[in-house]
This record gives C-alpha cells, sequence and structure tokens, in this order.
C-alpha cells in the first residue's frame, strides 16, 4: 500500500538513527513527528538554513513542476525563502521524458529564485513511472515550526483546500470522471497555484506554526499541526474555501476534498490579536486567505483525554489520513 510510514514506524526506526545530531548544537530542528523540514544553524550562527526533501511518484502530469514546488514549499512554510535545490530523476526507461521533466523544473525554480545545485538522473526499470525527488534549502533568520502552535491562536489557510488533487483529478482521471471539458480545464490550471512562497513570505511575519498540506491534504495537515504541537485544533468545516471546480471532481470521483493532495494551500496560526492585521496583509498581497478555527489545548474533550486532535467539524480525528486519490492510482494501475 502507497503512502507515508506510519508515525509509530517512524518513531520506531528513524527518528532515533539520526548521526550525531542529538549532540550537536547547529541542529535547531531535526527529524521529528509532523515536522517537514530541517533548521541548521549557520557555522557564523547569523541566519538559519532550512532544508526539506520530497518526492513525486504517482502523479503523471508536471511531475517536475510538483516536485520543485513541494519542496520549496516546505521552506517556505518554515519561515525561509526557498534558495538552492538539488534533483534525483528516476526514470523507467529511455522513452521517459526527461526533456519535459527538467524542462519544467527549470522553469518552476526561476519561479520561486532557486537554483538548482546539483542532483542525480537514472534509469530503474523496476520502475512505471518517472520518480522525481528534490531537496530544497533555504535560509531565515526566524525559523517557523510546524509545531509551535499555541492555544488561543488562531488557524488560517490560504487559497483553498485540495487544489493540488484537484489538479491530478483532472489531469490523471478527467477522462474516466465524466466531468465538463471547460471545468477540467480550470482544474488542471491549478497547478500555476501549487507554489506557497508568497504565502509564506507574508505569514511568517506573523505566524507560531506553518505547514502545508499535502498528502492527504487539509485534515491530514492540521493533524500534523495539532500531533506536533501537543494540541487541539477547533476547525469550522464550512468556513474552509472549497473551490467549486474541486467540489464536482470530487463528487464525480467519490473522494473528499479535505483529504486529497493539498498542495497549493498554507496552514498557519497567528495569535488572535494579529489575525485582522495579518489577513489584511494577505488581501494586500493577492492572496486568498481565511479564519477557519482556533487552537486550544489538549485534553478539552472528555473523550480524548489530554490526547492532540482535529475536531474538523463534528468530526474528531486522531489518527493519520491516508489520502484518497491512493485507492484510484491503485485501480488504475490494476486495470493497466
Amino acid at each position: 500500500m502507497p503512502g507515508k510510514v506510519p508515525p509509530a514506524e517512524l518513531l520506531e526506526h528513524v527518528f532515533g538513527r539520526t548521526g550525531t545530531a542529538s549532540d550537536d548544537e547547529s541542529v535547531i530542528q531535526g527529524p521529528a513527528d509532523g515536522e517537514d523540514a530541517a533548521a541548521i544553524a549557520w557555522p557564523e550562527g547569523e541566519s538559519t538554513l532550512v532544508v526539506s526533501s520530497d518526492p513525486i511518484s504517482l502523479a503523471a502530469s508536471q511531475v517536475g513542476r510538483l516536485g520543485v514546488h513541494v519542496a520549496c514549499n516546505d521552506v517556505a512554510a518554515s519561515g525561509a525563502d526557498p534558495r538552492w535545490l538539488t534533483t534525483v530523476i528516476l526514470l523507467p526507461d529511455e522513452a521517459s521524458p526527461l526533456e519535459e521533466i527538467t524542462a519544467d523544473i527549470d522553469a518552476a525554480a526561476r519561479e520561486v529564485g532557486a537554483s538548482i545545485v546539483g542532483g542525480h538522473s537514472e534509469y530503474v526499470d523496476q520502475l512505471e513511472r518517472p520518480l522525481v525527488s528534490l531537496t530544497a534549502m533555504g535560509s531565515t533568520d526566524a525559523f517557523v515550526p510546524t509545531g509551535g502552535a499555541e492555544p488561543g491562536d488562531r488557524i488560517v489557510i490560504t487559497k483553498a483546500a485540495g487544489i493540488e488533487g484537484t489538479a491530478i483529478l483532472a489531469a490523471d482521471f478527467g477522462d474516466e470522471l465524466g466531468v465538463d471539458a471547460a471545468v477540467r480545464e480550470r482544474a488542471v490550471d491549478f497547478l500555476e497555484e501549487i507554489s506557497v512562497v508568497p504565502d509564506g513570505r507574508v505569514l511568517r511575519e506573523y505566524a507560531t506554526a506553518m505547514h502545508d498540506p499535502t498528502e492527504g491534504g487539509v485534515a491530514a495537515g492540521l493533524l500534523e499541526v495539532a500531533r506536533a504541537s501537543g494540541v487541539r485544533l477547533a476547525v469550522d468545516r464550512d468556513a474552509v474555501p472549497i473551490r467549486p471546480e474541486t467540489e464536482t471532481l470530487c463528487t464525480a470521483a467519490d473522494v473528499d476534498p479535505f483529504r486529497i493532495f493539498g498542495s497549493g494551500a498554507l496552514l498557519a496560526t497567528v495569535p488572535a490579536d494579529a489575525l485582522d492585521d495579518c489577513l489584511a496583509e494577505l488581501e494586500s498581497a493577492g492572496l486568498e486567505a481565511a479564519a477557519i478555527g482556533t487552537v486550544e489545548e489538549a485534553g478539552l474533550s472528555d473523550d480524548e483525554g489530554d490526547e492532540f486532535a482535529l475536531e474538523l467539524g463534528s468530526e474528531t480525528i486522531t489518527e493519520p489520513i491516508e489520502d484518497d486519490l491512493y485507492p484510484l492510482w491503485e485501480a488504475a494501475d490494476a486495470d493497466d
């Protein structure tokens, strides 16, 4: 079954196996539950290096573009400007679209102002589709973690839920869903909005925590903020923006817009007294945004003890979320 390694297995096999990181004072943020990016103090101590790696292995359309933005988004969500990229491109065979992938990588890197500084390309005949993995690096004077949410903070989302997932549905499954061609065309164009680098440049001035929802969508992203921060997030489901194209395609595919790939949105928690200024600055920057809930202390629910949780409307979520698009890819692979 594809998907993220469960948190319990990461705790057992990954987080405790980090070489000398536990004794290295320059490592501000290393591998941890819910954290997507590392933070490393420069030797001179003047700023912080932020590093994040992500693969794109299942999407069939614009994998190079997605790879750049998914990696750079994690850096931006940590309060940094992405500046350097390394790329790993694994291809099933020589007929694979290497030229298209590298052109997309180059264009997306130019959009965010990042330099590609190295990488590796290889043919792997065991693969059924290209796999692209990028590492993004940037620097900041004020690292913003996933786990910084404080009780009383307000929760903000930019753009909308399911932006990346909507584009994937239209591009990879559109022929089978019976959705109007004009809707599908608009949805594919959502790929132009995957970057949250501009969003992060505004929100980092206010945020106690930031996180970009990727696999598992907005619901998974919010749960990861709750888990990393040790808090409960109370979210008004109806307050989360969902675009008409997302509603249409998700209905046709019978998937939940809160549980499909969410790149393009940025989640943040901000102090309540900074909320109005934050939303106003996002609007001035031409960025859609909405306040969708409140951070609460863990243990406010009698049913859940003192455990972190996401309260999404009437639903209480504490367990990791599997993305609703995975069964669609599995079914497509089975039919090939």
